[in-house]
């Protein structure tokens, strides 16, 4: 999605785009080897809606001509231990969805773009700079049919969004460049994921199930249908044994969730597909905004620089923020373009990332076991985070503001303002706490 966002803008500047991809992509709507995440849950959270149309205007309409629910982020079914958060209105629709459709649908637009070709079922070998190796002219690249050579493809500007795997600081290392610092977060989090065909819709107006994991209840859930009749259950685990992989035990894991609704749909029905597992063991955020040097002609977006706890469903969002960065920096038009200068572009992007990190780097945090850097204001945010989400239990207005910030529309300061704080701590106090204040 990074490289296919990426590519939307650049066909604004350039005459002519490549879109290496290791994978066939023809006709594809399945899951595929390049993308290991893509049979599990994913969300188009609201900022990413709203860039999304932005870029491709109509394309809402056609993720719903594709059946993908378009939901309220704030009336979806939350719960936390086992207790419900207030829904409220927000009007930020967010895309509940197959991931390899989704992607298709925007493939499909990009592909129709006038200039952009796909290079398909090739690998990218390394890069290909000028004899002081201060610039990037192209890259290596070899098709995987059999018996053929490596080739180069000359680019004026080569965008890296080869994912969380990418080789890019093992090549900036080869060509004398430091690679960049990195923060992690060891998370040990995995998803296994069923699909099933559910004629009967047992979602009340296809509202996702959300049952989120604790310290305390190391296993979750995400629930939702995805298009037509097909639901998509994907179980989750942090610092847990992974959740089963066979059909018997994703019954005995839905049915140990403190959510019975999830369970009651799926204990008469037989996956579709899966069960798929993936393991997620710790989140990455690399430092290139930092870097001193760094050769021209090259940029990076991405899971490359920074790959979120999935579980937040930032991922697709954050890569449509950056390439309205990228646009920004593609100075004047065809005719005239100006390369964009990697220093101040990686800063800007850094920009976009450091709230969606806070957000989920912070929170897991919280969890005990997780392995990073912790400040004092992290703990402190952790501790206040604590009462806001007792809050959404009681008070709607809390949830508005909450999800406003998980999708990425507020920053998280909004939710420390002074008349939110005032409703979360009073949202948050006991019962009888409460009805003290009241007498007082």
């Amino acid at each position: 999605m990074a490289g296919l966002l990426a590519a939307r803008v650049l066909a604004d500047a350039f005459p002519d785009v490549t879109i290496v991809d290791r994978d066939e992509l023809a006709g594809v709507t399945a899951p595929r080897r390049g993308v290991p995440q893509g049979p599990h849950a994913h969300a188009l959270l609201a900022r990413g809606q709203q860039v999304l149309e932005d870029l491709f205007p109509g394309l809402t309409a056609e993720f719903a001509a594709a059946d993908m629910p378009l939901l309220d982020m704030g009336e979806m079914h939350w719960y936390l231990e086992g207790q419900r958060l207030c829904n409220a209105h927000t009007g930020l629709i967010a895309v509940s969805n197959s991931r390899p459709v989704l992607e298709s649908i925007v493939r499909a637009r990009v592909a129709a773009l006038p200039g952009v070709t796909l290079a398909t079922k090739h690998d990218v070998i390394g890069l290909v700079t000028t004899a002081g190796r201060d610039r990037v002219t192209g890259v290596t690249v070899r098709s995987q049919a059999a018996g053929s050579a490596e080739r180069v493809l000359r680019a004026d500007l080569v965008v890296d969004a080869l994912g969380r795997g990418s080789h890019m600081p093992v090549w900036l290392e080869e060509l004398g460049y430091p690679r960049p610092a990195e923060d992690r977060v060891k998370i040990g989090l995995a998803y296994t994921t069923c699909e099933y065909l559910l004629p009967d819709r047992p979602l009340e107006n296809d509202l996702s199930i959300i049952s989120l994991a604790t310290p305390v209840s190391r296993y979750g859930a995400f629930f939702g249908r995805v298009g037509g009749d097909r639901h998509q259950l994907s179980l989750t685990s942090m610092l847990a044994d992974p959740p089963s992989t066979d059909a018997e035990g994703v019954l005995a894991c839905a049915k140990s969730l403190p959510v019975g609704r999830i369970y009651d749909a799926i204990r008469d029905v037989k996956p579709d597909t899966g069960p798929a597992l993936i393991r997620f063991p710790h989140s990455v955020r690399r430092r290139y905004e930092r870097l001193t040097s760094f050769p021209g002609g090259l940029l990076c977006v991405g899971d490359g620089v920074c790959s979120f706890n999935p579980v937040y469903g930032q991922g697709m969002t954050v890569a449509a923020l950056e390439a309205l960065v990228l646009r920004r920096h593609l100075r004047g038009g065809r005719q005239d373009w100006q390369p964009p200068e990697a220093g101040p572009f990686f800063r800007d992007i850094s920009e976009v990332i450091d709230a969606p990190w806070a957000i989920a780097a912070g929170g897991d945090l919280a969890w005990p076991g997780v392995e990073g850097e912790r400040t004092p204001q992290t703990e402190e945010m952790n501790a206040y985070m604590g009462q806001v989400m007792a809050a959404m239990m009681a008070d709607g207005g809390i949830t508005e503001a909450f999800m406003r910030v998980a999708g990425l529309i507020d920053p998280p300061g909004t939710l420390m303002d002074p008349g939110i704080r005032d409703r979360v701590l009073r949202a948050s106090q006991p019962a009888a706490a409460q009805e003290a204040d009241s007498h007082a």
